[in-house]
Parts: structure tokens; C-alpha cells; sequence
């Protein structure tokens, strides 16, 4: 057997190895860790498509080249062609007729000259009337019906796509064949409304009409679809002329298709039609601002690509609840843009569905939410972010790498120091000895050890801790831009805890009006709160009830704030707000903090904003508790507060 083998057309490459979802997601993360929630993160990240390898276009790509297309058909002419040609081909015949008639010095040719000159100025009512005219010009009588073929093509063409090819030459029989099609089509939709249609009927009617329908839909509904929309196009074109010309063209179809025999079985598939899609715009206007004058099917084909175009243009946008991909018509997607962009569309549907499906987004209640496995990966994302921005010397992660031999094993070693009492490298050991004694020879010799070669493993201390990070999630801090950062550096702590430090205890307090303890799953999708008061008063009772569940444990306290208190916890339950804070409010918070002190916790605040009295009051915290203060810019929010926590780690 001969095999030939050549570029893949049909479709996206099956051999192109799948995108990975993780990316995505990492994609995700950047607008997730500066504040934005899942669900809007998703949006862009489908706004923007999928860059490298796969190169896929995206939902504002497809946007703007459906916009594109609006303003070109828009351009493309007006919709009074047909009226205009066949005003034009009117005065054609009538001025052959006058010609012929001119010569003749007969009271019959004044009789007919006068019969021309009544002619109403409506076109359609003056075809009407010379319908029964007796031409007696052979070159009138050719153009008058050549204006009536122009008639019923454009006419038919309006309703039926592939009927102005099958009137080109028109003949008795051809127009016997569509009234019967159009006899049969009614019959198939009153069938299938009595619930009788079957497939079987409908492939009978394709295989004798199928040529009439270049479509080529494949039941019922398909058919009932294609003609329902160009139906609702024709309708827009009368109602986007002015009163005068939707009334000489509503005149002309109504004669055309008196003449042809086919106004009842027009009237019963419009109205069936109708019945069946009434959520199409049936007479919204569109206006077109081209010059160059379109035919009845050329404006109906228009109109009905600027409807899908619009419908099109609201899917893609995207905004409005509960929006997902599956909502956008990938069969009004390859109409207006190509093959192409059902591939595109098809790979960014991947994505979001591989995203669910792989474990990383859930669904719940219509809303979109990040799964722990998505948290812990922004974790690891916003951890990396953090440590790129460390310096080299000042980026420890390990306790004391001088341990003695109970310490944890980091996989690491070093040269062997007098009063080591790390346990010794064997495997590095031996190969110095090999390379020093027996560099590049071949020979099989004894190895021979200096004290040079000797490694020894490193190991650290993991002393438990219990970490408490208090956020601020009052409305200010969305208002100062610092929410995100304070967003990604829980994220980023809960996450050096989980990978290097697993042994410790570490909770994340959220606190505004009230204080909660924050979930890591809920970490990245969580949103400030849109309330006033700052409880630190409340997040520290929280804190302390965690530190004294571990009493074993190392205490560390940080609390990132931009304000100063202005709420505490009432006796009650209830949240007490005043602003300037009262003296309540500030005697109950600092009374928590010197319980932290006898604790032995030591609270370091990181302070977001240089308000006085923020200042004046983490300055008294720091003079009860012994705490430090830190005054970083919000991008390196992170930074600070973990290198603290690992300075804390390393102390301790």
C-alpha cells in the first residue's frame, strides 16, 4: 500500500500537544493575586486568549472583528436597489412604448399616450395597472417583463436563498414545482405541529427540494431556523425604509406574489414561522449607509447577517450573569467569522472546561470558585513572587543550618567543619576522595580520604509555631490599593507554612466590621468588605484563642492594617463603630494586646498608610508588646512580612 502524507487542513493539528491547563491558571493568578476575583479572572483571561504555542485568539479578537463587520455591511448600500431598478425599468417601457406610439397620428395612439399619462407615480400601483396594458411595442413588452422577472426573483430570493438561480430562466413548470414545494413545506410544518413530522418526512422533502435550499440543514428545525431568520430580515428591510417606499415595495411583493400564485402558502409559512421563532427581531430597523443600491436578496442577506452579527456581538461580550462559552453559537460564529474562529472558540471552551474538570475551578450556585488544589498553586505562584523579590544574602528559609545531628535532613550538604555534629556525607565524602586521588588516570585504586573531602548533611531546626496573620479587609483598603497586596501575601504565607514549615499551626484572620478566620480555599476568591470599621480588638481574640489551642508553640502575631481601630466586639456580640475611635474602642484592643504579651506572642504591624494616628497607635502597641513596626510600600508587602516570618522562624 502507497501512503502520501501532507499538512492537516481539517481543523486544529490532533498531533499538537494539548495546552496546558496550568498555565492557564497561572494566567489567572496574576489578575487573581491583584485583587480580581475568579470568576473575573476566567472573563479576561478568555478576553485575552491563549498566547504561544497554540496562538488562540480571543473573545475581544472575535469582538472586534465582528464589529469590523457590522460597519462594513453597514457601508455596503441602501435598501431601495430593487425599487429603484424597478422604477428604472418602468420608465424604460414606457418610453419605448411612447416612442412607437409617437409616429402614429391615430385616436387610438392619443388614447393610449393619455392612458401613460395617468399612470399613478407609485410604482407599484402603475405596474398594476399596466399588467393589463396591451403593449404595443415588442421592446416595451420585453422590458415590462423583464421587470416582472426582476420582481419575482428578488421577491423569492428574500424568502428563499436558492431560488434566484432556480428563476434565472424561468418557465411554467419551474414555478409549478415551487408552488408545490412551498405546499409541501406548510403541510410539514402543520405535521410536525400536530407532533406527526417524522425525520423520514423530512428527508423525503430534501430529496426532492433539496437543490432550492443551499444550506442544506439536516431536520426540520435546521430548516425552520434558516428560513425564520432571512423571514425576520425581510421584515427588517421594510422596516427600516421610510413610509413611502416600505409601501410601494409591500405593494410590489404583494402583486409579484399574487401573480406567481403563492401569497396564501407565503402568508402560512410567514405566520408559521413566526409561531415558531418569535424571539427573533421581526421589525427592528437597521440602517444602512452605503450608496450603492442593494436588491431585495442582497438586503435581506445583509440584514440577516447584521442580526446574526449583533447576536453574536452579545454573546461574545460576556457580561451579563451567568455567562459561560456553551451560550455562543458556534454555528453563528462559522458564518461570520470562519472555520477558524470554531477553533479558536472550541479551544478557550477547553480551557474552561479542563479547568473544572481538572479540579482546579468549581461551580457551586452558578458561582465560580477556586478549588484548594487552584489555591495551594496560587499559593506556590504568589510564595515565587515573594522570593524573587528577596535579596540573595537576605533570603534564608531554613532555622539554623548548624543543627545538631536531631535536626531535619534538607537534602543539602557543606564541608565538614571542626564540632560538626551533623551525621557525614558518605556518597559526597567518597567522590572527593575519587576526583582529588584519581582524577582523569582510569586506574582502579584505594581511595584515600583528607579532611578536605569530608561533607556532612545539612539539617535544621523545626521548632511548631503558631502564626497568625490578621488582614484588614475594611473598604479601605480596596480605596488605597493595597488590598491585593494584602490579598496575595496571605496567600503567599499560607503557602511557605504548608511547603516549609508543615509542622506549623498558621491562621488567617480577616477582620473589618467583625473578624473571621479565612479558609485557604477561600484565600484567593476572597473580596474586601464594603463596610465600616477596623476590629482589630476582635481579630486578636480570635488569635488568642488560637495560640492558647497550642501552647507548645512558638506564638507569632502580624497583623497588616492601613488604619487605626475604630471598631470593637461588644459584650453583646454586636460590632461597635466610631470613628474618631473611642476610648473604648482603643483601651479593649490594646488590653488584647498586652494579653498577647503575656503570651509571649510578639505582634509585628505592618502599616499601609502614614495617617498619624495609625502611627500613634502601633507605636503604643510596639512599646506594650515589644513588637517591631514596618512601614512597606504595598508592592512589597509580601516581602516584608515573610522575611519577618522567617527571621521570627530562624530566632526561634
Amino acid at each position: 500500500m502507497a501512503f502520501r502524507y501532507g499538512e492537516y487542513h481539517d481543523g486544529p493539528d490532533p498531533l499538537a500537544p494539548p495546552y496546558d491547563v496550568r498555565a492557564a491558571l497561572d494566567e489567572m493568578g496574576d489578575a487573581i493575586l491583584s485583587g480580581s476575583t475568579p470568576v473575573h479572572a476566567l472573563r479576561d483571561l478568555l478576553k485575552r486568549g491563549l498566547p504561544g504555542a497554540q496562538d488562540r485568539r480571543g473573545l475581544d479578537d472575535m469582538l472586534r472583528e465582528v464589529r469590523r463587520r457590522r460597519r462594513d455591511l453597514r457601508e455596503r448600500g441602501r435598501l431601495d436597489g430593487t425599487l429603484e431598478k424597478a422604477r428604472a425599468l418602468l420608465d424604460k417601457a414606457i418610453g419605448q412604448e411612447r416612442a412607437e406610439l409617437f409616429p402614429d397620428p391615430s385616436d387610438e395612439a392619443r388614447f393610449r399616450e393619455s392612458a401613460l399619462d395617468a399612470l399613478p407615480d407609485d410604482t407599484a400601483s402603475a405596474i398594476q395597472e399596466l399588467n393589463t396594458y396591451d403593449w404595443r411595442s415588442a421592446a416595451a413588452r420585453q422590458t415590462f417583463e423583464e421587470l416582472r422577472d426582476l420582481l419575482r426573483r428578488e421577491v423569492l430570493d428574500s424568502q428563499f436563498r436558492g431560488l434566484r438561480d432556480a428563476l434565472a430562466n424561468p418557465d411554467p413548470e419551474a414555478m409549478e414545482r415551487i408552488r408545490q414545494m412551498m405546499s409541501d413545506l406548510n403541510d410539514m410544518l402543520d405535521k410536525d405541529a400536530r407532533g406527526q413530522h417524522t425525520q423520514a418526512d423530512f428527508d423525503d422533502f430534501m430529496e426532492k427540494y433539496g437543490d432550492l435550499f443551499p444550506e442544506k440543514p439536516r431536520n426540520l428545525e435546521e430548516l425552520v431556523d434558516i428560513l425564520a431568520r432571512r423571514a425576520a430580515a425581510t421584515q427588517r428591510m421594510l422596516a427600516s425604509m421610510t413610509p413611502r417606499q416600505r409601501e410601494e415595495l409591500g405593494n410590489l411583493i404583494n402583486q409579484t406574489l399574487d401573480q406567481a400564485g403563492l401569497s396564501d402558502q407565503m402568508r402560512r409559512l410567514g405566520e408559521a414561522l413566526h409561531a415558531r421563532r418569535p424571539d427573533l427581531a421581526w421589525n427592528a430597523p437597521e440602517r444602512l449607509t452605503g450608496e450603492e443600491p442593494l436588491g431585495m436578496g442582497d438586503a435581506v442577506t445583509a440584514l440577516e447577517e447584521l442580526a446574526d452579527l449583533t447576536q453574536l456581538e452579545t454573546a461574545l461580550r460576556q457580561d451579563y450573569p451567568g455567562a459561560r462559552l456553551d451560550d455562543i453559537d458556534e454555528a453563528a460564529v462559522r458564518r461570520a467569522l470562519g472555520r477558524s474562529a470554531v477553533d479558536d472558540l472550541e479551544a478557550l471552551k477547553r480551557i474552561e472546561r479542563e479547568l473544572e474538570e481538572q479540579g482546579y475551578l468549581l461551580r457551586r450556585r452558578g458561582k465560580l470558585e477556586l478549588t484548594p488544589k487552584a489555591v495551594r498553586r496560587l499559593g506556590e505562584t504568589a510564595l515565587r513572587r515573594v522570593f524573587s523579590s528577596l535579596d540573595a544574602g537576605r533570603r534564608g528559609d531554613h532555622d539554623q543550618d548548624d543543627a545538631g545531628a536531631a535536626g531535619e535532613l534538607t537534602g543539602s550538604s557543606r564541608a565538614w567543619r571542626f564540632g560538626d555534629e551533623q551525621p557525614i556525607d558518605v556518597v559526597r565524602t567518597l567522590v572527593n576522595g575519587v576526583r582529588r586521588g584519581n582524577a582523569g588516570n582510569g586506574t582502579r585504586t584505594a581511595v584515600k580520604l583528607s579532611v578536605d573531602d569530608f561533607e556532612v548533611a545539612e539539617t535544621e531546626r523545626r521548632s511548631a509555631a503558631a502564626v497568625c496573620l490578621l488582614v484588614d479587609l475594611s473598604y479601605s483598603m480596596a480605596l488605597r490599593g493595597t488590598w491585593a497586596a494584602a490579598k496575595q501575601t496571605a496567600l503567599a504565607l499560607q503557602a511557605l507554612v504548608a511547603s516549609k514549615f508543615p509542622q506549623d499551626a498558621v491562621q488567617i484572620i480577616g477582620f473589618s466590621n467583625y473578624a473571621r478566620v479565612l479558609q485557604p480555599d477561600e484565600l484567593a476568591g476572597l473580596d474586601w468588605d464594603m463596610v465600616q470599621g477596623t476590629n482589630l480588638h476582635h481579630a486578636l481574640l480570635i488569635a488568642g484563642r488560637h495560640l492558647d489551642r497550642h501552647p507548645d508553640f512558638e506564638p507569632v502575631v502580624l497583623v497588616v492594617t492601613d488604619g487605626e481601630p475604630t471598631a470593637h466586639l461588644m459584650r453583646s456580640g454586636r460590632s461597635a463603630f466610631e470613628w474618631p475611635p473611642s476610648h473604648e474602642t482603643l483601651e479593649l484592643t490594646l488590653a488584647e494586646v498586652d494579653k498577647m504579651t503575656r503570651r509571649r506572642a510578639t505582634i509585628n504591624v505592618f502599616m499601609l498608610a502614614a495617617d498619624d494616628r495609625l502611627k500613634e497607635f502601633v507605636d503604643e502597641v510596639a512599646r506594650r508588646n515589644g513588637g517591631r513596626v514596618f512601614s512597606p510600600s504595598a508592592d512589597r508587602l509580601g516581602e516584608y512580612v515573610v522575611s519577618d516570618f522567617l527571621r521570627l522562624r530562624r530566632a526561634r
